[in-house]
């Protein structure tokens, strides 16, 4: 796969996504907005398990009270909370950007680390959330996967892997690295919208004749 496959993976997927009359995962427009590492970092957060919508509300309103380390130890759990709602998880999420904010101040002089190991080491922080700050955050090339990239890219046959870590891993090898930072945004929506965990709309699909559709069992 060389990088003329890659160029028209990316721009047929582009033009479907655009044809559906969708716009970037609610992350990737706060990154728009600001490049600021501890905001991304903190969206991201807020994103887990919550639909875009509700994470670029919730996102706004907390912003609105507190954009520094700081500035969130200022505010109480109970407001963070509210800023939040109805954000999945929300009084565990408010709990976690609390205890974030505080490693920041006390071990980071108030600066998101730019390195994935320092990033994993906080709380309610894993791979996706690591390698998502990295990209928005720092430009810093990092494979973001979450289910979307691991299903997409397993159903395509770029790799064979059964973990999120596994398909981070491979997709390094076979993909070039002026994709690795678009690869997230793109697949998440086309995920949402195109090539869904049940049931995909391959019909939809400008790939649907050449994709193997590896563990696809029924499609529409």
């Amino acid at each position: 796969m060389d990088e003329a496959y890659w160029d028209d993976i990316f721009t047929q997927f582009r033009k479907t996504i655009e044809q559906e009359g969708e716009i970037l995962p609610s992350v990737s427009l706060i990154a728009q907005q600001s490049n600021d590492p501890f905001r991304i970092l903190i969206a991201t957060i807020i994103s887990l398990r919550t639909k875009d919508g509700v994470t670029l509300d919730a996102s706004k309103r907390l912003f609105a009270l507190a954009t520094d380390p700081k500035s969130m130890l200022e505010l109480s759990a109970s407001e963070i909370e509210k800023a939040l709602y109805p954000a999945g998880f929300y009084k565990t999420k408010a709990k976690t950007i609390r205890q974030i904010s505080s490693i920041l101040l006390e071990k980071h002089q108030a600066k998101v680390p730019n390195n994935q190991k320092e990033l994993l080491a906080l709380p309610g922080v894993g791979i996706k959330t690591a390698n998502l700050t990295l990209n928005l955050g720092f430009g810093i090339d990092a494979i973001c996967v979450d289910c979307h990239v691991h299903q997409i890219a397993n159903r395509m046959n770029w790799v064979s892997t059964k973990t999120a870590e596994q398909t981070e891993l491979a997709l390094q090898k076979v993909m070039p690295k002026r994709f690795w930072i678009p690869l997230n945004e793109l697949l998440v929506r086309y995920g949402q919208l195109i090539c869904t965990p049940v049931s995909p709309f391959c019909s939809k699909c400008p790939k649907t004749g050449s994709c193997p559709k590896t563990g696809v069992l029924t499609s529409r």
